[in-house]
Formats: structure tokens, C-alpha cells, sequence
């Protein structure tokens, strides 16, 4: 049985408790290196046989470009377990009664995770430091900035849906196929575009990928950071929605 907070409990008590608490889980687990060393492996093998060609332009953009299904199967890997572990082990019921804010609970294992993200993605900044080192002419570093931003932010994306889902099952499993079978449905919404003209206008607005490409390109498109930003921050207000019904139960 859990018991509701007091009504002027601050929302983000507890915030960095939670952050720290769930980053390093990852690590004490043999499943966050495993994840790291796979993120590595996926993208590695992308740069090898379509970035680190003879005879072409020294450019990124095939790695970022292919982000979007490199992260398919990494981020509900993250995310799986954030509380459908809790859920299962009843760990979930001291996290409810305690003074932490509900905003707090879910936006510290989202922030938690995004940290582990850019710890995962560390290990691949060799690849643009390799390209940089046998590249003639140099490496222009606009377009790897902005392509590294676009992996971040998409990642972010996939980790706020992740976490919604992890947030409605106690099973970890399920999560993982909900969050899988959600994006793999996003990335393939441009093949809706056969149904008509409104689908096209619509698939054309909610894609991801001509987004990434653009930040592949050098280009930063505010109106992209703010599709990013917004469907990220409308999936976190669903995940602390569904956290905060459980809360009050």
C-alpha cells in the first residue's frame, strides 16, 4: 500500500538522488557494458563500410543518418527495466511513500538514462577523430557537431517513450517489445504516404529521419530542436501522468 505526499512536497525533491541512483545501476550490471560494447559494435560496423571509404568525401553523414535504426533495439535495452523492475520487485512502494516528488521519480530515471546515452556514445568519438586523422581536406567539424546533437536528441526521444512504456507493466519484457514495435512504427510512418495527400502531410511533418539528415548536413533547424523538444517533454507529462495515478491509488 502506498501513501500519497503531502500537497506541498516540492516536485523535484529528490531529483538528483534519483539521477545518481540510476546511472549507476547500469554499471553495477553486466547488461549496461554489454549495451555500451553493442552501441559500439552497430555504429563501428557502420562507420567501416559506409564512412571509411577510399577516394570519398570525409563526412558522417551515412553514420547519422542510419541512427535512427542503430538506436532501435539500444534504447529500449535502457529503458526497459526503469519501473517495471520496481514494479516487480516492490521496490516501487518505499519510492511512492517517499518524500519524492513524482516529476522527480520520472525525470531522474529519464535524466538517469540520458546520461548513461552520451556515456554509451562516448567510446564512438574515436570514429570522427579517426576520419579527422586521414582525411584530405580536413574534416569539417560543423557537420559532426550538429550530427552528434541530432543522435542525442532522437535518443532522448526514444528514451522518453521507453520509459512511458517501462511506466504501464510490471514486465520488463513487454516493455522492451512495447518501445520497440512504438519506434519501429515511427520509423516506418514515411511508408503511410501511399495512403494519400493528407498522409503525405502528415507523415512529412512526423518523420524523423529528413530531421536527422538535416542536422547531418551542418543544418540546425530550430523548428527541428523544437519537435524534438516537444514531443520529448509530452511524453514525460504521459510517463508522470501514469506514475502519479499509481501514486494516489
Amino acid at each position: 500500500m502506498t501513501t500519497s505526499t503531502s500537497p506541498g512536497l516540492n516536485p523535484l525533491a529528490g531529483f538528483p538522488a534519483i539521477v545518481r541512483r540510476e546511472l549507476w545501476s547500469y554499471f553495477r550490471q553486466p547488461a549496461g557494458w554489454i549495451i555500451i560494447a553493442l552501441c559500439t559494435l552497430l555504429m563501428g560496423v557502420v562507420f567501416a563500410i559506409g564512412v571509411l571509404l577510399p577516394n570519398q568525401p570525409a563526412t558522417m553523414r551515412t553514420l547519422f543518418d542510419a541512427s535512427g535504426w542503430l538506436l532501435l533495439p539500444l534504447a529500449p535495452a535502457i529503458t526497459m527495466r526503469l519501473f517495471a523492475d520496481e514494479y516487480r520487485s516492490g521496490t516501487i512502494e518505499p519510492l511512492l511513500a517517499s518524500p519524492v516528488g513524482t516529476p522527480a521519480l520520472v525525470l531522474g530515471k529519464f535524466a538517469g538514462s540520458v546520461l548513461f546515452l552520451l556515456c554509451m556514445l562516448l567510446p564512438t568519438l574515436v570514429f570522427p577523430a579517426t576520419l579527422a586523422l586521414f582525411a584530405s581536406p580536413a574534416l569539417d567539424a560543423g557537420p559532426i557537431i550538429t550530427g552528434y546533437l541530432a543522435v542525442v536528441l532522437l535518443g532522448m526521444l526514444y528514451l522518453s517513450i521507453g520509459l512511458l512504456a517501462s511506466s504501464c507493466t510490471s514486465n520488463a519484457t513487454l516493455a522492451f517489445m512495447l518501445t520497440l514495435f512504438a519506434l519501429l512504427g515511427w520509423l516506418l510512418l514515411p511508408a503511410a504516404a501511399r495512403l494519400g495527400e493528407w498522409a503525405r502531410v502528415i507523415t512529412f511533418r512526423a518523420s524523423l529521419g529528413p530531421r536527422v539528415a538535416d542536422f547531418a548536413k551542418g543544418v540546425v533547424d530550430l523548428g527541428h530542436v523544437v519537435f524534438f523538444l516537444a514531443c520529448i517533454t509530452s511524453v514525460l507529462a504521459c510517463a508522470i501522468a501514469v506514475v502519479r495515478l499509481r501514486r494516489w491509488k
